[in-house]
């Protein structure tokens, strides 16, 4: 697949996650297997440049080429000064929201809203993609509801105007995340278009990514909720294309290592009062399912300090009883995965 100057085979791509997919956790994720990391959406609101949060989405400090850029709106003049002003930033790739399909964004008529009206996304690519000198990519679901699943159409109308490469969300902006991602509408779309298009839904695990390759014929898949708590989803899934088989899940010294350096860099962009309050989510992510992780849960999210967190990570991922039972969970999960 190409973007741009840059080539893969059969990339894995970390989806655009709001409050989630920060520059700390892009840069961890493509450490850990992932090929493209997209960024949460920034707005195409001008009024809006100067704030402190859009300020600190459009920061890619230290992140490895190539860095997308989401932009996020659904006035056209508007979506074109933000393309413009993120290449200047440093932006090897734009990517436009069409699938958000958040109440607060589609009241704009932005994200998957767009989708109703397809003049509108004709007039928003053609002028983006002019724009601008590096390749402009657009995320889009289904369609509107299940009435009007016009995903192919969007999809032709993406290639006409020079989009460089197409991500499906498998459902429409009515189901939000409810039901079973369509990956047979996500075949459709890859047989109705010649520009690299990603399926995007459900991928939880190594087998699903497999089977859904097989299923749609995608370029690459590109993975959302499952890496939260997991960035290593991207190795694992990595590994097993490649050779059939489970790679060795990592042990709570890994986690406890990665997890550190995750909430160090939080603390570095968002200052310590903020940091450790973004951090509460994804320390809560990084110990779901594993034994005593709601009393721990309970007890981080009363910590005001960084220290403090650091400190009460290590003594839950390090000590010889939580070494001992999760390398016990870890390995019946491991078993039960391989067996279906």
């Amino acid at each position: 697949m190409q973007l741009g100057r840059y080539k893969f085979d059969k990339p894995l791509v970390l989806a655009p996650m709001a409050g989630v997919t920060d520059s700390p956790f892009r840069i961890l994720c493509k450490s850990l297997g992932a090929d493209l990391a997209v960024s949460e959406m920034v707005t195409a609101n001008s009024a809006l440049f100067a704030s402190r949060k859009t300020q600190t989405r459009m920061d890619h400090r230290g992140e490895p080429e190539p860095r997308i850029v989401q932009i996020a709106g659904g006035d056209v003049d508007m979506l074109v000064g933000a393309a413009r002003l993120n290449e200047s930033l440093g932006a090897h790739v734009i990517d436009i929201n069409m699938g958000c399909p958040a109440k607060k964004v589609c009241n704009k008529l932005a994200g998957s809203a767009l989708l109703s009206d397809e003049l509108l996304v004709y007039k928003i690519l053609s002028a983006v993609v002019k724009s601008v000198d590096i390749p402009v990519t657009l995320k889009i679901r289904t369609g509107p509801d299940r009435d009007n699943k016009n995903g192919t159409t969007i999809a032709r109308i993406a290639q006409d105007c020079g989009v460089a490469m197409l991500s499906v969300h498998g459902r429409t902006r009515a189901d939000k995340f409810l039901g079973d991602a369509e990956y047979e509408t996500i075949a459709a779309i890859v047989q109705t278009v010649d520009i690299p298009v990603l399926a995007n839904g459900d991928i939880n695990t190594p087998e699903e990514a497999s089977r859904v390759f097989e299923m749609t014929g995608a370029a690459g898949v590109m993975i959302g909720r499952a890496a939260q708590g997991n960035p290593w989803i991207f190795r694992e899934v990595k590994h097993f294309l490649k050779t059939g088989r489970h790679l060795a899940l990592p042990d709570p010294a890994e986690k406890a290592t990665v997890l550190k350096w995750h909430l160090n860099n939080l603390y570095e962009l968002y200052g310590e009062y903020s940091g450790v309050r973004i951090a509460r989510k994804h320390i809560a992510w990084y110990c779901k399912g594993k034994p005593q992780a709601a009393q721990f849960r309970q007890s981080v999210y009363r910590l005001e300090s960084a220290s403090e967190q650091l400190e009460h990570i290590d003594q839950f991922f390090n000590s010889d009883s939580a070494s001992t039972l999760w390398n016990r969970v870890d390995t019946d999960a491991a078993g039960m995965s391989m067996a279906s």
